[in-house]
Formats: C-alpha cells, sequence, structure tokens
C-alpha cells in the first residue's frame, strides 16, 4: 500500500518505518526541512533501538523516503496517517493547532478513495471534526479512521512488530477491512485486531495511559507507607503481584513518571472529564502523587544533609526519564537538578543518550561525564534517576575510591540495602529500610 506519513516525530517515524519494513511505499512528510535533509542522509533525530537500521534499509529499498511536499504525498498515497504533535495546553488539554493546520491543507490533495488516518493522540471528538471539516472543504465525505499507538520508548519498534493488539475506530467495515490488510503481517500471532467506533477508540488509548500512570502512583504512595511503617515494597510488591487479578507490570518504585505520554495523557483525560462536568478525582490523584514522587531523591537528599549542600558535589546517573531513550521530557532528573542548583550543589551528570538534551537545557550548569564512573570522581554522593542496565552491577570497591562521600540515594532500587551497608555506602532507596525486618512492633 501506499501510505503518507504526516509527522516524523517518535511516533510518525517509527510507525512509517516498520510500515515500510513490511513492504509498503511510504512517504514521510514533515515541515522541518533541515530534519528532512537529516532523515535523507540516514541522520535520526531520536534515540530509538534498531529504528536507525530500520530507516537505513527501508530507505535503500526505495520503500521510506522523505520530503517537505505535503501535496504530492498526499496525492500520491490512498491511506494518510495524521502523526503530529498534540501538546498540552496550560489547563492540560490537548492543543490540537498542528493537526487542525494540516488537515486544512491536505484537504484539496486527498484521492476520492483517501482514508485519513489519526495516529496522533487526540482528545475524544477530533475524528468527527476531521470528517466534517473535510466535508465541509471538499463537499463529500472522506472516511476518517482512528488508530491510536501504544508504543513504549526504548522498546517501540518491538511493540509494532509484535502488538498485544491493534485497535482502529471506523465508521465503516470496509474501512476497517483495509487497516486490517495493512497490519496482518504484524498479527500472526494471532494477537487481536479490534474495531469499534472512533470516539470509542480515541478514549482506549488515554485510559490505557491512565491506568498505567495510576498503577504507578499507585506503588509509589504505598512505597512512602513502607518507609515509614518499616516495611519492604519489594516484599509487599512480591506478595501482591503473584495475585493474577493485579500483576507484576508497572508495580516497580521509583521517582515518579515521566516522558511525553503518560503525564500528558492523564492530564488531558482529566480536562476531557471536566469539560463534560464531571470531577476526575483518580486522575488528579495520579498526577499529584507523581508530582510529589519526583522530590522524593531531593527529599532525601535535603534530609540528610540538613539542607547544607553549598560546595558539594553531587553525581547524578541517568538523566532520560526510562532507559533505552533519550526522552528527558518532564523527567524526574528535572527536579532533582533544578533542586542541587538551586541550594549551591555540582551536579556531576552521566546518562548514555540524554546528555546533549539535558545541556541544551543547563548548558555549563553542570558537570557532563563520559562515563558513570567519571561522574563519580569526588563526589560527596550519588544520585540514581534511570534504571540503565550498565548502572546495575557497579564495581562498588572503585565507587568508594573515587567518591569523596559514600552516600547512594538510590530512586530505582537497583541494589540491595543490607549489602550496600556491607559494601560501606550510607544507602538510602525506596519503600525500603535497612534491617526493615527488624523494626518495632506496633504498639497494642
Amino acid at each position: 500500500m501506499k501510505i503518507a506519513m504526516i509527522g516524523t516525530g517518535y511516533v510518525g517515524l517509527v510507525t512509517g518505518t516498520c510500515f515500510a519494513d513490511s513492504g509498503n511505499d511510504v512517504i514521510c512528510v514533515d515541515i522541518d526541512e533541515a530534519k528532512i535533509q537529516g532523515l535523507r542522509e540516514g541522520k535520526i533525530p531520536i534515540y530509538e533501538p534498531g529504528l536507525s537500521d530500520l530507516v537505513l534499509r527501508s530507505s535503500e529499498e526505495g520503500l521510506l523516503t522523505f520530503t517537505t511536499d505535503l501535496a504530492a504525498a498526499v496525492q500520491a498515497c490512498r491511506i494518510v496517517y495524521l502523526a503530529v504533535g498534540t501538546p498540552p495546553a496550560a489547563d492540560g488539554s490537548a492543543d490540537l493547532t498542528a493537526l487542525k493546520t494540516v488537515v486544512d491543507s491536505m484537504a484539496p490533495h486527498l484521492t476520492d478513495d483517501a482514508i485519513v488516518v489519526t495516529k496522533s493522540t487526540v482528545p475524544v471528538g477530533t475524528n468527527e471534526y476531521i470528517f466534517r471539516r473535510l466535508k465541509e472543504l471538499l463537499g463529500r465525505e472522506v472516511d476518517v479512521a482512528s488508530n491510536p499507538e501504544f508504543l513504549k520508548e526504548g522498546a517501540a519498534i518491538e511493540d509494532f512488530m509484535k502488538p498485544d493488539r491493534v485497535v482502529v475506530g471506523v465508521r465503516r467495515p470496509e474501512v476497517g477491512e483495509v487497516l486490517h490488510e495493512l497490519y496482518r503481517p504484524f498479527l500472526r500471532t494471532d494477537k487481536p485486531f479490534l474495531t469499534m467506533s472512533p470516539q470509542s477508540a480515541e478514549l482506549t488509548k488515554y485510559v490505557a495511559n491512565a491506568l498505567l500512570s495510576t498503577k504507578i502512583s499507585f506503588i509509589n504512595e504505598m512505597a512512602n507507607l513502607c518507609e515509614k511503617m518499616g516495611g519492604d515494597i519489594n516484599d509487599v510488591r512480591r506478595g501482591i503481584g503473584h495475585d493474577q487479578r493485579i500483576g507484576f507490570a508497572f508495580l516497580f518504585p521509583g521517582v515518579g513518571y515521566g516522558g511525553s505520554c503518560f503525564p500528558k495523557d492523564v492530564r488531558a483525560l482529566a480536562s476531557m472529564a471536566r469539560d463534560h462536568g464531571l470531577n476526575p478525582r483518580i486522575m488528579d490523584a495520579v498526577d499529584e502523587v507523581n508530582s510529589e514522587q519526583k522530590k522524593v531523591l531531593k527529599d532525601k537528599i535535603d534530609q540528610h544533609y540538613g539542607g547544607n549542600l553549598t560546595g558539594k558535589r553531587i553525581a547524578v546517573w541517568g538523566l532520560a526519564f526510562k532507559p533505552r531513550t533519550d526522552d528527558i521530557r518532564e523527567a524526574p532528573a528535572l527536579t532533582l537538578l533544578d533542586y542541587l542548583l538551586e541550594q549551591g550543589a555540582t551536579p556531576q551528570v552521566h546518562d548514555p543518550e540524554a546528555s546533549e538534551n539535558i545541556r541544551a537545557i543547563y548548558g555549563d550548569k553542570l558537570i557532563y561525564c563520559e562515563s558513570a564512573m567519571d561522574a563519580l570522581n569526588g563526589a560527596d554522593a550519588l544520585a540514581i534517576n534511570t534504571e540503565w542496565k550498565n548502572y546495575h552491577n557497579p564495581n562498588f570497591s572503585e565507587m568508594r575510591t573515587r567518591m569523596n562521600g559514600h552516600v547512594i540515594f538510590d530512586g530505582r532500587n537497583l541494589y540491595e540495602p543490607d549489602q550496600m551497608v556491607e559494601q560501606g555506602f550510607t544507602y538510602h532507596s525506596i519503600g525500603r529500610t535497612v534491617g526493615a525486618a527488624e523494626s518495632e512492633p506496633l504498639s497494642a
């Protein structure tokens, strides 16, 4: 099939590339001439494992091309995907300015049998808006489908190639059949292709992310309770996770969630609820708990040093909001870095992929280190924000030698508390205490 993918951000580039890899003729469109030229030269603007190789291969085979010519791309393709950004507005709602501009610009160039598919995360009713707007502009009906994405940064290629499910919202079953054929190569393991109304499809993306966000905020709140009561959140997590009704996914305590999806989608879903006269109490609480959880390392550091960080050198491992990505949008590390700088400390930072994105914000206010061990040189303490694989099994003896102070604030529970004490470190983690089993019982 011939597909125009409008927008070469994270979702558009991954989706377009994966469709091309399965044999479709894909034209990726963007208004950013520098980005398009870079993609033609094989320069990938984001870090996503496996993406660079797929882009190169599909480009060499002529199945994946890049252009700024929206009209030519739309005229050449029956299926037109919309994957433009929908950033949050001040009130938490999604800003559809870019999407509406694209709809108006592409309308005159759509073929008679065109299928317009929204891949961007958009509020419920956006499909209806596009359908009515195109009818207004063209004097005829155009098929408009919704096809939400469920890609995890760091595992997006795998998620697309082997989806848990594919969700499409359509008005006519014939449109669903066309999209089913498009996705057939990715559904060979009998994963479901779910057809529903556009409104239900639009809601599905928000509800999925909101529920996952709720699990994260819940386990973080329980971790904080464990600390106060002498429990171990890892034991509690195991105790509940083996219940098949609960499971283990997204029940790892830490410093809160970040990225481009969860924070934005939770707030957008809450905004939609308010617009319809409902009080989104759970969504507001999820967002509030997460915002507070991003301060957990700050609070632990503040308590340990009595609020006096002037002149302290703090090593920071992990800047991206999660491993296997360079995305720092709403990353918990930002909260920590702001605090350290405000308190007169010197952050010595390391991240395998996100350092340049952090440098674009903080400039020379930070010390950027080539290796995790280099970040420890002369450090009074180490704060861990992101669970990159190379942080899991460090040489603790070398760490002690390099560090000036032997204090670790572990925001991802990478190490065992008692073992860290044996290694000679003062160790602070999330929802666990050293010797928790020996804590005093509740009074009668």
